[in-house]
C-alpha cells in the first residue's frame, strides 16, 4: 500500500546526512569568515524575476497597505541581482547561503526549492575565482586540485566536433548522429542544440577522476558574463565546475555595462515570446545599480545540495534534504 500524506512524514535524508549537512554549513561560514568575506541576506521575493528563457520563475501576489490591487512578486531563482546592488553600493566581497526557486525543475538532481551558496569577489577575474572554489573544495571535501579544460576542447573530445567553429547545418547533422531527434535538431537554435549536447553527451564524462572546471563558453551562452572579445571567435569569461558528471557551480566575470545588460534582457524576452512563454519584467533597480557603477568582479553560484550529495556519497538530491517538495 502506498503511503498517505499523513503517514509519510519522515525526512528524506538520514539524520547522519543532516548532521553532515549542518557541519558543512558551519565549515563554509568558517572558510569565508577567515577570508573576511561578509555574509549577507537579500529578499527571496522581489518585483522582478529573471528573463532567462531557460528558467521559469515562481510568482505570487502580496497585498500591501495603500495598494488597490495585489502586487505581483517573484521568488528568486538566485540572489544575484540583489547581491550586485550591494556590490554597487560598496559592500566589498560578499557571500550568501540562501534558498532559491525554479519552476518546473524536479528529479534526481533538481528540486523546485533548493539551497545556493553564492559569492562575489571585486577585483577577481575568472581564474582567481576558480582558484578560490578549488580552495573551498579542498577545505570541504579534501580534494587536492581540480582539472581544467575549455568548452571547445571538451566537445572535441566527447562529442567529436568544435562547438565554436562548426556551422549550423553541420551542428544539426551532428545532433542527429548523437541521438537528438530530427525535428528537435531542425527546430532548435544553435545554443539549444549545444545545451542538449553538453547535458546529454559531454557533462556525464566530466569530473569523473577529479573535479573539473569547464571554461570559455560560447558568447551566445554568456548569461550575465563579460565577453572576451579578443578571442576568435569570442567566448564568455564563464566556467562551470563538474564532479562525477554533475554540474556543481556556475561562475563568471561579471558584465558591468548597464546598456549591454538591458540589450541582453530584451533579447531574452524576445526568445521567451518566440517559445510561447510570458515575457519577464526587467529588473530596473539592477540596471540602475550598474549605471551607478558595479566594480569589476567575478561571482559564482554553487549548488549546496549537490555539494552535500558529493560529500555524503548520495545519488539523489532528496537524500540530502530534510524534505523535498514532494514531501513538504
Amino acid at each position: 500500500m502506498a503511503p498517505t500524506a499523513s503517514s509519510d512524514w519522515r525526512p528524506g535524508a538520514s539524520l547522519e546526512t543532516l548532521k553532515l549537512r549542518a557541519g558543512t554549513l558551519d565549515r563554509v561560514r568558517a572558510f569565508f569568515s577567515d577570508r573576511r568575506v561578509m555574509e549577507v541576506e537579500t529578499p527571496l521575493l522581489a518585483a522582478a524575476g529573471v528573463t532567462d528563457p531557460h528558467l521559469e520563475n515562481l510568482r505570487t501576489e502580496c497585498r500591501l497597505p495603500g495598494r488597490a490591487a495585489p502586487v505581483p512578486l517573484y521568488l528568486q531563482t538566485s540572489p544575484e541581482y540583489a547581491m550586485k546592488r550591494l556590490l554597487a553600493a560598496g559592500a566589498g566581497p560578499i557571500y550568501q547561503i540562501t534558498r532559491a526557486f525554479r519552476d518546473g525543475e524536479a528529479g534526481r538532481l533538481h528540486n523546485p526549492e533548493f539551497t545556493l551558496l553564492e559569492w562575489y569577489r571585486p577585483g577577481f577575474d575568472m581564474h582567481d575565482l576558480m582558484a578560490e572554489v578549488e580552495d573551498l573544495l579542498a577545505w570541504l571535501l579534501g580534494t587536492d586540485f581540480c582539472d581544467r579544460t575549455t568548452y571547445a576542447a571538451a566537445f572535441v573530445k566527447h562529442a567529436g566536433f568544435d562547438p565554436l567553429l562548426i556551422s549550423d547545418d553541420e551542428l544539426r547533422e551532428s545532433m542527429r548522429q548523437l541521438g537528438l531527434n530530427a525535428s528537435a535538431a531542425e527546430r532548435w537554435g544553435r545554443d539549444d542544440c549545444l545545451d542538449w549536447a553538453l547535458s546529454e553527451i559531454v557533462a556525464p564524462r566530466l569530473g569523473v577522476e577529479r573535479p573539473l572546471f569547464l571554461c570559455h563558453f560560447p558568447a551566445g551562452q554568456s548569461s550575465l558574463a563579460r565577453i572576451i572579445s579578443d578571442e576568435n571567435p569570442p567566448v564568455a569569461a564563464r566556467f562551470e565546475l563538474f564532479i562525477n558528471g554533475i554540474e556543481i557551480a556556475n561562475g563568471f566575470e561579471e558584465l558591468c555595462d548597464a546598456g549591454e545588460l538591458r540589450l541582453r534582457f530584451e533579447a531574452d524576452n524576445r526568445a521567451r515570446r518566440a517559445r510561447g512563454l510570458e515575457a519577464a519584467p526587467i529588473d530596473e533597480r539592477l540596471l540602475a545599480a550598474l549605471e551607478h557603477g558595479l566594480p569589476a568582479c567575478a561571482g559564482v553560484a554553487l549548488g549546496f545540495d549537490r555539494l552535500v550529495m558529493v560529500a555524503a556519497r548520495c545519488g539523489r538530491l532528496d537524500e540530502v534534504m530534510a524534505f523535498d517538495t514532494s514531501h513538504a
